[in-house]
Order: C-alpha cells, then sequence, then structure tokens
C-alpha cells in the first residue's frame, strides 16, 4: 500500500522573506504618504502665506498711487498761527502722534500728501515697523461747488458755505447728504474730511455733525483741522473773497478728502501681528496677517541729486547742504514680510515670504522741466 506525506504551508525561510518585502513595500508606501502629507502641508502654508501677502500690498499699491489726487505736490494747508494746537495723526493703538507740517514756499504749513512714519509701527521679532499716512481725494463723491453769493436755495451740485466757515447748506436731496446707491455712493458722515479749493487756495475740515440740510465743522474735531480765525493763515476764512466783499467765498469746490494710514497691528491680537488700513479716524481695518515687516522707502526728486531709498523725511544731505522733505516724494519702496497663520506640522516652524516693489505716485510724478531764469 502506498503512503504519500504532504507539508502543507511554509518554510521559516520563506514566512521572513514574505514578511520582509510586505514590510519594505509598507514602509515605501507609508513614507510616499508621510511626505505627500508634508508636501500638502508646505504647500498650503506657503498659499497661506502668498494670499497674506497680496491681500496687503495689493491695497497698499493702490492707495500711494492715488496720493496727492486734485491736492497737488505741495500738499494741504493747515491752520497756522498763534496758538494752534497741534494735529493729531492716526496710528497703531494706544499711540499718540501728531503731524510734521511742511513749510511751503510762501511759508504756509501743508499737510503732505504722504506723511513717513520711519519706525513707527509695532515691534515684529526685534524689528521695528513703519508706517505711512496718504491724503487723496474721494474719485466716486460728486463735486458740490460753493456758489460766490449765498444761495437760500442751492441746486444739487450747489452747497452754500457759511460766512465763517462753520457749516455747508445744501438741498435736502443733495448727494452729500443722502448718497446715491445707483453709483455705491456713500453721503457724508460724521468723520470725514471736506477740501475747499478754490482761485485762492485749498483748506480741510472735519465733518462734526450733520442734518437734513447741513453738515457742520466745530472746532471740536479730532484733528484739529477745524481751528478758524481771521489772525491764522491755513483755514477756511484764507481762501474768502478778499477783493469782493459782497460775497463771502469765491467760486469754491467742495470734494471728500481721504486719509490713509497703514500700520501693523500687534495690539489687537497679540502674536497675530495685521496689516491695518485705517481711513481719517475710523475703525480700523484689519487687511492681512500675520505681516511680520514693513519696511518704507522713498525716492525723492529736486532736479539735482534726485535722493534714493530714503527711510524718513525731513532728510538733510550733510555733503550738499540741502534739506528734503515729503512733498518732494515721486516713489515709494515698499517691503513687505508675512508668514503663515499657522506652523507647517513637519518642520514645526512657519512658513515665511517677503516681496519688494516700488510705485510711483501718479499725481506727485510730474515735475517742472523748466526753470525760470
Amino acid at each position: 500500500m502506498l503512503n504519500i506525506s504532504r507539508d502543507d504551508g511554509f518554510t521559516l525561510a520563506e514566512l521572513l522573506v514574505a514578511t520582509s518585502v510586505m514590510l519594505l513595500v509598507t514602509g515605501t508606501a507609508l513614507t510616499t504618504f508621510r511626505n505627500a502629507l508634508t508636501i500638502n502641508d508646505s504647500a498650503a502654508q506657503l498659499a497661506d502665506a502668498n494670499q497674506n501677502l497680496r491681500a496687503g500690498t495689493n491695497q497698499l499699491i493702490r492707495d500711494l498711487m492715488t496720493a496727492g489726487r486734485i491736492i497737488g505736490p505741495g500738499g494741504i494747508p493747515l491752520p497756522t498761527g498763534a496758538g494752534v494746537n497741534a494735529f493729531s495723526r492716526p496710528g497703531p493703538p494706544n499711540t499718540t502722534m501728531t503731524f510734521n507740517l511742511v513749510t511751503d514756499d510762501d511759508t504756509s504749513l501743508n499737510l503732505p500728501d504722504i506723511t513717513t512714519g520711519y519706525q513707527l509701527g509695532a515691534t515684529i521679532n526685534g524689528s521695528q515697523t513703519d508706517m505711512v499716512t496718504i491724503m487723496t481725494v474721494d474719485e466716486f463723491m460728486p463735486v458740490i461747488q460753493g456758489p460766490p453769493v449765498i444761495l437760500a436755495s442751492p441746486t444739487s451740485i450747489e452747497g452754500t458755505i457759511a460766512p465763517d466757515g462753520s457749516s455747508v447748506a445744501f438741498p435736502p436731496t443733495s448727494v452729500w447728504l443722502v448718497g446715491d446707491t445707483t453709483y455705491d455712493t456713500g453721503p457724508i458722515n460724521v468723520g470725514d474730511l471736506v477740501l475747499f479749493k478754490n482761485a485762492n487756495g485749498m483748506a480741510m475740515q472735519t465733518v462734526t455733525s450733520k442734518d437734513t440740510t447741513h453738515i457742520y465743522f466745530a472746532v471740536t474735531d479730532w484733528f484739529h483741522f477745524n481751528q478758524r480765525g481771521t489772525a491764522l493763515s491755513g483755514t477756511v476764512l484764507s481762501i474768502k473773497n478778499t477783493v469782493d466783499t459782497t460775497s463771502a467765498f469765491p467760486t469754491t469746490m467742495l470734494m471728500r478728502a481721504v486719509m490713509i494710514t497703514y500700520y501693523v497691528d500687534n495690539t489687537t491680537t497679540p502674536g497675530t501681528p495685521r496689516l491695518t488700513r485705517l481711513v481719517n479716524h475710523f475703525t480700523p481695518q484689519a487687511l492681512a496677517g500675520v505681516v511680520e515687516d514693513l519696511d518704507l522707502s522713498y525716492d525723492l526728486v529736486d532736479g539735482v541729486i534726485n535722493p534714493t531709498a530714503i527711510t524718513s523725511l525731513p532728510f538733510t544731505d550733510v555733503g550738499a547742504g540741502v534739506t528734503y522733505n515729503s512733498n518732494q516724494i515721486r516713489k515709494v519702496n515698499i517691503h513687505v514680510g508675512v508668514r503663515s497663520e499657522t506652523a507647517s506640522k513637519p518642520t514645526q516652524d512657519y512658513v515665511r515670504n517677503h516681496v519688494s516693489t516700488a510705485v510711483d505716485v501718479r499725481s506727485l510724478a510730474s515735475v517742472d522741466r523748466y526753470v525760470v531764469q
């Protein structure tokens, strides 16, 4: 009788070989998966940082390009004379600042279109950031004309300036009072700035209250722009008609001026510094985070030396014996550094990115080519 025996299963050597192959394949798959997670996490953090970078710099660039619109490179005259209070400057939380004015050729003191702020911002990672304040004119708000005579019933595009400059009267349907939803134009609000411009010059005041027919400029405004008096220069009274005494003001254009301040805020949310945009003295708007660097410098024009990359103004070139001011700014050099909102898991560190660019300020770029001999 034939007896046949069988040995089912694997030998120990076969089992070890199979196990080794399985571990090798599994290890390779897990390593590939882990690398994919690392790449995905890093890409997400980089995208986050780049989004912050775009959100912050794009708006800053657009605002810088509009600096001095309609105002011109000389800036806006502010009240000057005995007893005038300093002019408050918006800035980071818990700071108190005032504007440095520029002396014009006619000795008036002007608020420049761009006010520098070297190392006036928050300190991030041991480095102090900059800030900047920009003056422009709202391109969406219709211009109002103040007629050369006092009108009992101004039209929709007219406003009657009070003889003492303390208010402007409008018809109840004026866009300045009710806005225009068709063109997405908001009405004048308390805290807005009004620029007065006529053949005698310019002046600016802050709206402190309004009703259905008037806007008012009380002397208690936050900026101190509403200081008025016949003994002062640079006020709304300074551009009254000094020849024709029968009229309060010559034909005067009224425009909504806009003051825009940029700084890094590391106080509101400590540890998460945000690039902040502040219009006039309204509620600040956080544009982007996390911003760790905001460094600004300026290229100037004087027709001779034309210094570049100046960080703070006024600036004195000791060798040339020349002092430069903010009215000579023609280009702004921007450096912004950001990091991701959260740390990258593989590296346990933040992903960082930086951008440097330069902005030609459109309304300040033109200079005289000819010198009167």
